[in-house]
């Protein structure tokens, strides 16, 4: 199945500011994707809210459906032990096993990384397999999720992408 106009590869960068639904948008399109019989690989990044408070982000495989939490607040009681991002501890195990979700994610109809940002561009870890993935082409569409402040790598690296950028 074809997108009309779009040819086989083709590569939309997700961006937006914190909190306007990027994550929201790749779920929709996913399913979509899914109900139109695509095969549908790659991760989500899900936020997880108390009492209106983002205090942790789930990593949702698209193929299995099965969540791993990927990061808490760090001053959070949940246990997990990995690399530090501002207020945000991430889980080692998770980041391994999403990486390697990533390596066996192709070829798909659909793929989706949900994100590419501080970790991987800024510190060489994480999700950093979703670079590799991204440029072998082996899906009809690609949706990949970066924060504006890395649009300029993201450009750089997939000049033929179209980025549609979220706001509220």
């Amino acid at each position: 199945m074809a997108i009309a106009g779009m040819p086989e590869g083709t590569i939309w960068i997700i961006a937006g500011e914190r909190g306007v639904g990027k994550s929201s948008f790749c779920l929709r399109v996913a399913s979509l994707a899914r109900q139109a019989g695509w095969k549908v690989s790659g991760l989500l990044s899900l936020a997880q809210f108390e009492q209106g408070e983002k205090i942790a982000i789930l990593a949702h495989d698209l193929l299995s459906r099965e969540n791993r939490l990927l990061a808490k607040l760090h001053s959070s009681s949940l246990s997990i032990s990995g690399p530090r991002l501002g207020n945000w501890q991430f889980d080692s195990n998770t980041l391994v096993w999403g990486n390697d979700l990533l390596k066996v994610a192709l070829p798909c109809d659909l793929l989706v990384v949900d994100e590419l940002g501080p970790l991987e561009f800024d510190q060489g870890i994480g999700w950093t397999y979703g670079f590799s993935a991204l440029g072998e082409g082996l899906y009809k569409f690609a949706m990949v999720v970066i924060r504006p402040e890395y649009l300029p790598q993201a450009h750089a690296r997939w000049h033929c992408a179209t980025t549609i950028t979220l706001t509220r």
